[in-house]
């Protein structure tokens, strides 16, 4: 809605002259003081080429808004300042919600994973051949953020700045990071269309059009489709762009010609002018890049669930139909009011609508009356200027949102804010030129001026009030109680924040909304199950988990969980097929392995636990808890030299953790390697100083070796750090009482 002065529009004026003799209407039009007869002329020189410069230009709307008229530079200072603030309070936020999965434990990030492994993963960095893949293509965006993350890697190396921070730096964006594939896509997608314009403009003498920014065109589309996948959207605006804006086709002309099978095609512009050519162009540029995608992803569609999008799933069509618009309804309220906004809309957050006496009907009443008001104004207007203008808005609003609309495929979501994004720029279109229409009609025009800036600083504000709520997980999720109070994934993920921070009794209650909601929500069970077990309440907690694990057998977590619920009851043959069912279903789950070698050490089956634990670490190699049981095991089953072996493995691996280097120690201490020994507990101590045992252990190596003052020292420290240490106090009046009695050995 600012307008740059400095930029100039294209001026368009007719002049309509009539000849009573000759009965003629001449219509000169004049364009920016070039003279361009009527196209009925057939022998008018140079017609086409001045038909298609102005066919790509927009009419001058500044006369119609000359109140937002700024200079060229002022206009985008305050752009530039609308968008910070409304993002300034964003910019050192958490990494929340999808932000994790995509980023923190995504592994195409990290520098050890093949930079070409990026083109055959999914956007969460699992195989796209996969059948548990989301089939999210987005290779450019996650060679973005590994661009960051190898950034993040050199500067923490090179400076002593706390890598949290530096996270933060390279990462700030426009609220939640994963946005960037929307943002990316946006970027490629218009660029793609100004380079499709272009095509117009820098044609060669006697060419009508350049095919080379033709292909520029269709190049920026992949690009845009491997950020996003709406980008490949962009090549059916083209096509759409080209023949109703450039060429000026009328739709219901061309039908009504094909019905009739008249010859006169050519008069409705489709051969005409390379339209045909440049379609064609189009097609099979989009049906290449669609090909090499299918080839990438492989044939499977991605796997989602009714809870995810409960319509696609309902068995009558008109229940489907009706719910389809309903949606649309939604989305386009979000854009003409974004007030009720959520990180989810699934789950029951929007109930279906299953007869026609439901008053949600009316929504897509007023969706469709609008609709098609536009698109007859659109196409059927005697104003070229509107045409134009509606086409090119009804276009960039409708197009890219197709992919979302379960017309062509079943899409993860019901709705979801990051859609209409793409749409969101034909919507402006439209909103700026009603208002231009307001404008000139407005008797008050400064009444009008001060309703639009208001809408402009609510919009702000709201804007702002988003960005604060997705800075941390909390804030996110419970925002979203008050718009989706049925939705059982807001429970749980308040529940898991809440769980994650230590308040299990809070926790608790939202997992128990979530299944309350959704009976069949096996998460939810699985978390509030584990929180459960923790808490003792042991039979409770079997029963959720042997429901999770009913509802779906191959969930290899809520086996898991089960097993280790049954070990606590000691229905110990019942907790290993249930561990064995769990990596049944995922081969390579090491906490499952670690598990279940505690079962068999428990039973004091030492082979099959040091097996366990060792398929643990081959999975994991930094599974340090499996690595510590082993040494632990081996040391006191009296197996010295093979404890100490895998206990530098361990620590080849894993060269900073203080348990190993401990654990290490003490089989050092007992195989009388004191120098040895007392380095690794040192540096044990100096990595965690607050931990008791380590300087227990410490003052029972000095007792040992004979530096009893010394251990003397750590016995006190250890004491200090808790006093009812096991076995500490009794060695410390043993060293004491050795003191004394050389004491009075000395004495005598």
């Amino acid at each position: 809605m600012l307008m740059s002065g400095g930029d100039r529009w294209f001026n368009v004026r007719s002049q309509y002259t009539f000849n009573s003799k000759i009965k003629e209407i001449k219509v000169v039009i004049k364009v920016d003081g070039l003279e361009i007869p009527n196209q009925h002329n057939a022998k008018a020189p140079n017609l086409e080429q001045a038909f298609h410069r102005m066919a790509q230009m927009e009419p001058n709307l500044d006369h119609d808004v000359s109140w937002f008229l700024l200079p060229s530079y002022w206009a985008k200072m305050v752009v530039a300042l609308i968008s910070f603030l409304c993002f300034a309070n964003s910019y050192d936020g958490d990494f929340v919600f999808d932000d994790s999965e995509a980023i923190i434990n995504n592994k195409d990030l990290r520098a050890e994973t093949p930079l070409g492994d990026l083109w055959y993963h999914d956007f969460w960095g699992s195989k796209l051949s996969s059948n548990t893949s989301h089939k999210s293509y987005r290779p450019l965006t996650v060679l973005t953020f590994r661009v960051n993350w190898d950034t993040i890697i050199t500067i923490s190396e090179n400076i002593d700045e706390p890598v949290e921070m530096v996270h933060k730096m390279l990462f700030s964006q426009v609220a939640g990071i994963v946005g960037r594939a929307d943002l990316l896509c946006a970027l490629f997608f218009l660029l793609s269309f100004l380079g499709y314009c272009k095509a117009f403009r820098e044609n060669k003498e006697g060419h009508m059009f350049s095919v080379f920014w033709v292909l520029v065109s269709v190049v920026l589309g992949a690009i845009a489709m491997l950020c996003k996948e709406q980008g490949i959207t962009i090549l059916g605006l083209n096509a759409v762009f080209d023949a109703l804006v450039i060429n000026k086709i009328n739709p219901l002309e061309l039908i009504r010609k094909l019905l009739y099978k008249d010859k006169a095609l050519e008069n409705a512009g489709l051969l005409r002018k390379g339209l045909l050519f440049r379609i064609t162009l189009l097609m099979c540029g989009g049906a290449g890049i669609l090909y090499i995608r299918w080839r990438i992803m492989g044939t499977g569609p991605p796997a989602f669930t009714e809870v995810d999008n409960p319509a696609s799933f309902a068995d009558s069509l008109f229940v489907r139909a009706i719910n389809y618009n309903y949606y649309y309804s939604l989305n386009a309220w979000l854009l003409l009011c974004p007030w009720w906004l959520c990180f989810d809309w699934s789950m029951g957050c929007i109930p279906l609508i299953k007869s026609v006496s439901d008053w949600r009907i009316i929504a897509l009443a007023a969706l469709w009356f609008c609709l098609i008001g536009l698109i007859c104004q659109a196409l059927c207007s005697e104003d070229s200027h509107k045409r134009r203008i509606l086409t090119l808005g009804l276009g960039f609003l409708i197009i890219p949102f197709l992919p979302a609309s379960n017309l062509f495929f079943r899409v993860g979501f019901v709705v979801a804010e990051r859609v209409i994004y793409l749409p969101s720029i034909g919507y402006c279109i439209l909103f700026t030129y009603g208002f231009s229409l307001l404008s000139k009609q407005a008797k008050r025009k400064k009444i009008l001026a001060v309703a639009v800036l208001g809408i402009l600083l609510i919009n702000i504000m709201r804007c702002a009030l988003r960005s604060s709520q997705w800075r941390s997980e909390e804030q996110l999720f419970r925002s979203a109680l008050s718009v989706c109070p049925l939705n059982a994934k807001v429970h749980y993920n308040v529940g898991k924040n809440l769980a994650d921070k230590g308040n299990q009794s809070a926790a608790i209650k939202y997992y128990r909304e979530a299944v309350r909601l959704n009976p069949k929500y096996v998460h939810a069970m699985n978390n509030l199950g584990n929180i459960l077990k923790e808490r003792n309440e042991l039979h409770e907690a079997e029963e959720l988990l042997s429901l999770a694990v009913q509802i779906q057998p191959d969930f290899a977590a809520a086996w898991m969980n089960l097993g280790i619920v049954q070990n606590s009851l000691r229905r110990f043959e019942e907790a290993e097929q249930s561990y064995w069912t769990a990596i049944k279903h995922r081969k390579k789950y090491p906490d499952c392995y670690y598990n279940l070698g505690r079962l068999y050490a428990d039973l004091n089956r030492h082979i099959d636990a040091l097996n366990a634990w060792r398929n643990a670490t081959v999975l994991k190699p930094e599974h340090s808890l499996a690595w510590n049981n082993m040494i632990i095991l081996l040391d006191n089953t009296g197996n010295l030299a093979q404890a100490e072996a895998v206990g530098r493995e361990a620590l080849e691996l894993i060269p900073n953790d203080h348990s190993l280097m401990f654990s290490l120690a003490n089989v050092l201490g007992k195989s009388q390697k004191y120098k040895e020994s007392e380095a690794l507990f040192l540096k044990a101590i100096k990595a965690n100083p607050n931990a008791a045992s380590y300087h227990g252990n410490l003052a029972v190596l000095y007792h040992r070796w004979g530096n009893l003052d010394l251990a003397k020292k750590h016995y006190e420290v250890s004491l200090k750090l808790d006093p009812m240490a096991p076995g500490t106090k009794e060695n410390y009046n043993l060293l004491r009482r050795k003191l004394e009695q050389l004491q009075k050995k000395g004495g005598a």
